[in-house]
């Protein structure tokens, strides 16, 4: 096979930071048991991932051709493999800090650079649409492995236990082992290094110019909301395992991979429907149906056995029904993603990706910081009640903008 090579590492690349990346709830529950922090403290900790990827991308997505892809993810999984194998001799607050300001940093130059390169190692429209939804699909696979990975290395006998830090060797190998295969891989670049290239004044003043019109601002917000529905519930459900349905540690972690496991069946799923029903439909459908999961799955929270829980036969039903509002909740984010792209000329598509990565990771650190607060000042159960203003206000949104779409539509394929 061409490429393949190249095509594995790619595959690598995005398991190892899927893992990274989502791991962040996780860690929000250890480092409270770890080092004291309140809930609200911990949830700064997606803060340090999103804000650094919205950053890296926003100032580097006009340079990424001029750094190189491979050079790019290259230093990437240079950076984050040193920093993993210093992670376990540098346990605080602080330095998870630190680690996931560099795993965002460093995935905002991977997703760049996957993306881009994807274009260089298919052939036609068709192949690169089959390869990106199997790298895409791949991300999801490596959030699943992560769950069980990290779930392994902590110590439920010993809570204040910082063996769970000991994960990051084998992260820190499998990101060698991607680095060492990209290294060997060879890619041609020649085709995007040889375009004539803006200033990045220019690139930022194309960016703003995009960002005002009307149908791209309604976009961003859906963006926006959808991402700060996900990761409010993907970051803190370990957490509201732990202390609402009172799961140990590890079995709290392995029971959060059911919602990255509905996330998957959910888009996979809906890459079937949305083929013969109009998506406007569908995602209000959906999440008409994730409001109703909500007001029915909390309430289950309630209701327990009061026999000791030691694994997955044993746990209540609400950690098995509430991650699947993942099913539900799957086909928004890619649907408004393709619906935008699909909207706007080809030469915009470049920079209305790095709006989606900006506005998608500010909606990620305030979902997580919302949550984080309301939990500490309330409980669990109200944090996850939240959920329910933005799935309003995102469906009044998806509303706006399909109508805006429509008008748009006709102008833009003309221009």
């Amino acid at each position: 096979m061409q490429n393949w090579k190249i095509k594995a590492s790619l595959f690598l690349n995005y398991f190892v930071f899927a893992i990274l990346l989502n791991s962040v709830g996780t860690v929000i529950l250890q480092v409270q048991q770890n080092f004291g922090v309140t809930e609200g403290a911990a949830s700064v900790l997606e803060a340090f991932k999103d804000l650094s990827i919205a950053a890296v991308s926003f100032l580097l997505s006009s340079y990424i051709t001029r750094i190189g892809y491979k050079n790019a993810m290259l230093m990437a999984l240079g950076f984050i493999s040193i920093i993993c194998f210093i992670m376990p001799f540098t346990a605080s607050f602080l330095t998870t800090k630190l680690l996931f300001a560099a795993v965002g940093s460093s995935f905002a130059l991977i997703k760049m650079s996957v993306y881009s390169t994807i274009g260089l190692v298919t052939k036609n429209e068709k192949e690169h649409i089959s390869l990106m939804n199997f790298i895409e699909s791949f991300f999801m696979v490596g959030i699943l492995t992560g769950y069980f990975i990290f779930s392994y290395f902590v110590d439920d006998a010993n809570p204040q236990s910082t063996a769970w830090l000991n994960v990051y060797y084998l992260l820190g190998g499998i990101s060698l082992l991607a680095f060492l295969l990209l290294w060997s891989s060879r890619l041609d670049e020649s085709s995007v290094k040889n375009q004539e290239r803006q200033s990045m004044l220019e690139e930022f003043t194309n960016m703003f110019r995009l960002m005002v019109k009307p149908i791209v601002l309604v976009f961003v917000l859906c963006a926006f909301f959808y991402v700060l529905i996900e990761q409010s519930i993907m970051s803190w459900l370990p957490t509201f395992n732990n202390k609402v349905l009172l799961l140990p540690a590890a079995l709290s972690i392995q029971m959060a991979s059911i919602l990255a496991g509905s996330t998957a069946l959910g888009r996979f799923f809906a890459g079937m429907v949305l083929k013969r029903l109009n998506w406007l439909i569908v995602l209000i459908s959906c999440l008409l149906l994730s409001a109703l999961l909500v007001l029915i799955a909390i309430p289950l929270a309630e209701k327990t056995t009061g026999q000791p829980i030691t694994g997955w036969a044993t746990a209540p039903i609400a950690a098995f029904v509430f991650p699947m509002i993942g099913l539900l909740l799957a086909p928004v984010y890619p649907a408004v993603n393709s619906v935008i792209l699909s909207t706007l000329p080809v030469k915009q598509h470049g920079l209305m990706s790095g709006l989606i990565i900006i506005f998608s990771a500010l909606g990620g650190t305030t979902g997580s910081i919302i949550t984080g607060n309301i939990f500490e000042h309330y409980d669990g159960k109200q944090a996850f009640y939240f959920s329910l203003i933005p799935i309003t206000i995102l469906i009044i949104c998806l509303i706006l903008f399909s109508r805006l779409q429509k008008k748009l539509k006709p102008s833009e394929n003309a221009s």
